[in-house]
């Protein structure tokens, strides 16, 4: 596996993959559960440049959509929901409820809530964007104030 960090808004964000420059998961250093890089493994600054590089221009409001070598493992429900969750616009928002609905299961928010808070490329794939039902920020694997500094970025308020 490959890894590298980066220093963000949110916190220190972990990159990693088993193909060099091909990230296949990110994870929030201080959030709920945070990748392990282990011990001896190589964490180089030109790992994931181009990823670090786009990420870097989305915090600073030059960037809305990704296009570096990613790979998104998943499979069944979950996968289903991750693609939704990609297609969801910047600066636009989905209840639960609704991004189940998209998928003709409008009664699997918990399972939709499962999924999202499964998501291996955060930011990239904007589970950020989902919301409780009545627009109640709902949680988020990086901490709900890392979550209101992603929709901040993209002009979302939420209460």
């Amino acid at each position: 596996m490959y890894y590298a960090q980066m220093t963000s808004p949110v916190g220190t964000l972990i990159f990693a993959g088993a193909e060099k420059g091909c990230v296949e998961a990110i994870s929030f250093a201080n959030g709920k559960q945070p990748m392990v890089v282990p011990m001896g493994a190589s964490v180089e600054e030109d790992n994931f440049k181009e990823a670090r590089r786009q990420i870097s221009e989305y915090f600073e409001g030059e960037r809305k959509a990704f296009d570096f070598p990613m790979r998104l493992i998943s499979s069944g429900f979950r996968k289903r929901i991750l693609e939704c969750l990609y297609k969801i616009p910047f600066g636009e928002t989905i209840s639960y409820k609704a991004l189940g609905a998209s998928i003709g299961n409008p009664k699997a928010a918990r399972a939709v809530g499962g999924a999202v808070g499964s998501n291996p490329l955060p930011i990239v794939i904007p589970c950020h964007r989902v919301l409780a039902t009545g627009g109640g920020i709902g949680g988020f694997g990086g901490g709900l104030a890392a979550k209101r500094t992603l929709l901040g970025i993209e002009g979302v308020e939420v209460a």
